[in-house]
């Protein structure tokens, strides 16, 4: 059984919940089972373990940014239904 003292109702309006009594005491016993599991971890030496936010390293893997050839504007443009100055030409979409 949980020995955490566990202001439900306080954790649910800095949750912006409104909890039933209900839903409070079965919420409080399930936040105190939660506190139990975690405090399991002081029964084990953890001097000398780095914090980690991940299990396994995390890389960005990027590729290098080149340059390649492209569409031409007309060719970009060629099968366009409608053109205008050598740009798409689209409905108007927002009315004034």
């Amino acid at each position: 059984m949980s020995q955490h003292q566990i202001d439900i109702h306080r954790v649910a309006a800095l949750a912006r919940l409104k909890l039933s009594d209900e839903e409070a005491a079965r919420y409080s016993s399930q936040l105190g089972h939660i506190l139990d599991y975690v405090s399991a971890l002081d029964a084990h030496d953890l001097t000398g373990v780095e914090p980690t936010a991940h299990a396994m390293p995390v890389y960005d893997v990027v590729r290098k940014d080149e340059t390649a050839d492209s569409f031409t504007a007309a060719e970009a443009l060629s099968n366009a239904p409608k053109k205008i100055q050598g740009q798409f030409q689209m409905p108007r979409v927002v009315e004034e």
